[in-house]
């Protein structure tokens, strides 16, 4: 026997070879936190290939595609995820100060594309030097799909 699910269901895919799990669930506590019980469900789905897409689903066959992390060209403020979800099962709610800080952007407007940060590109493909510490070259795995 299968639980059906709880509308409306937020569903965050993120890759798992980028490590964005701790984003992601980050993410979902924002918005459960933000829409409590007016939100059924919120789920993690691991993914791979850079993958960071957000979706919004109102009913049996109603999926709204929220954000998705390669089209919009980064991850988004939750602020702007809070408004994309609330213009969609609650279009007359107030977000407190988060909608004081300019209007409520919907589903689909157009947004300014963020200029991606400066990379810090590999010196062998498969070493990084730590950019933080300044310290000692650190083996990770680089996924080429999250680029």
């Amino acid at each position: 026997m299968s639980a059906q699910p709880v509308y409306p269901r937020v569903s965050i895919a993120f890759c798992t070879q980028c490590k964005w799990l701790l984003r992601a669930a980050w993410y979902a506590q924002e918005l459960m936190s933000t829409f409590s019980t007016d939100i059924g469900e919120v789920a993690l789905q691991p993914s791979t290939g850079g993958t960071f897409i957000v979706t919004l689903s109102t009913g049996p066959n109603e999926d709204h595609l929220v954000w998705d992390r390669k089209a919009e060209g980064g991850f988004p403020d939750s602020k702007d995820l809070k408004k994309r979800i609330r213009n969609v099962i609650q279009p007359e709610r107030d977000l407190g100060h988060v909608d004081k800080h300019g209007s409520a952007e919907g589903l689909g407007a157009a947004k300014e594309k963020k200029e991606p940060k400066e990379k810090i590109e590999p010196t062998d493909g498969a070493v990084q030097e730590g950019a933080k510490t300044g310290g000692p070259a650190e083996k990770e795995e680089i996924c080429l799909d999250c680029q």
